[in-house]
């Protein structure tokens, strides 16, 4: 039995690296092919206003440098080559290592994420649970209200709308930057800091709501039509009681995998987000890159991106497997 638990799990983790390993491949090779596609001339967008100022033989140089004027594949392989000795190579925008721009920007972006992430889990399943606890009533109706409007509501839009609302009509919050505007980095507070990801991570919330709500109710009515629920009604059991014994065991598997599995649709939020409120995070180090050329720093974006995203799925499948003691059977067996 152990012997057999033990290839299980190996066989598992070399399946999940296969994956990881393609997934990683796939993503920097349809990357570098469509920068490669793109109109954006990188020297033109790495001399940006200096343009007129600067000579073709300062143009060639820059080429030179950064490797611009190389066929792309070669590009590729030689960036390749330093990915495997551990170098993601340097951002011709920044003037770092990419590795050093990711980190820092990483920081901000993942105390954004997990904030939206815990409050539209948190919010998203007890609309769902209160809604079908509710069927059928004003309160049903309500949630089920919002969240198709909110499901069709582009992030960009509901972002915008906040700034409008509660920076311009009811000044309450900074419009904008994750800092306040002139501080010092070091006289700046850990409040300061949450004051100003507010409104973002209110923007990713609300329209993160929807899918886990919706889905929840929809679990949790047909629990509630079952057998033995109608059974435990019988016996007088009704409310909370009726939900804690019968209801939470069968819809929380489902609504954490959904909610693990929001990660992609999270950090693709957030590019936007982030670029609405000058948030500086990765999201908006995303469109830089993208708009100006800069290759290195956005191929490590999306290395960074595609394992912050598998690392989401696969922590919900372990869990999943963690709390449905029937899986690791099947897998065992």
């Amino acid at each position: 039995m152990a012997a057999g638990r033990q290839s299980g799990i190996g066989k598992f983790a070399l399946r999940q690296a296969g994956k990881l390993a393609l997934l990683l491949a796939s993503a920097c090779a349809v990357t570098f092919a469509l920068i490669s596609q793109s109109p954006i001339d990188p020297t033109q967008a790495y001399i940006g206003a200096d343009l007129l100022r600067v000579g073709a033989e300062q143009r060639e140089a820059i080429a030179a440098y950064w490797g611009l004027d190389d066929p792309p594949l070669q590009r590729f392989w030689a960036w390749m080559a330093s990915l495997l000795q551990g170098d993601f190579g340097t951002s011709m925008i920044h003037r770092a290592p990419v590795s050093e721009v990711i980190v820092e920007r990483f920081l901000s972006s993942f105390a954004l994420m997990i904030a939206a992430w815990l409050l539209s889990g948190i919010l998203g399943f007890a609309a769902g649970v209160a809604a079908a606890m509710r069927r059928e009533t004003w309160l049903d109706r309500a949630i089920k209200w919002y969240c198709y409007a909110l499901s069709s509501t582009p992030t960009f839009w509901a972002g915008l709308l906040l700034l409008i609302v509660f920076t311009v009509w009811l000044p309450i919050f900074p419009v904008g930057l994750g800092t306040p505007a002139g501080v010092p980095a070091g006289d700046v507070t850990w409040l300061d800091r949450a004051r100003h990801m507010i409104l973002p991570a209110l923007t990713l919330s609300i329209t993160g709501i929807s899918n886990i709500a919706l889905h929840t109710r929809a679990k949790l009515v047909d629990v509630l039509a079952s057998d033995y629920v109608l059974f435990a009604r019988a016996k007088g059991e009704e409310g909370f009681l009726l939900f804690r014994r019968h209801g939470l065991r069968n819809i929380l598997l489902p609504a954490v995998t959904l909610q693990f599995a929001s990660f992609s649709e999270l950090f693709g939020g957030a590019v936007l987000v982030e670029q609405i409120f000058s948030y500086p995070g990765l999201g908006k180090a995303t469109v830089e890159a993208s708009t100006r050329g800069d290759v290195p720093l956005l191929l490590g974006i999306v290395l960074f991106s595609a394992l912050f995203v598998f690392a989401g799925n696969l922590l919900a499948e372990l869990i999943y497997r963690w709390v449905d003691p029937r899986i690791r059977e099947g897998q065992s067996e």
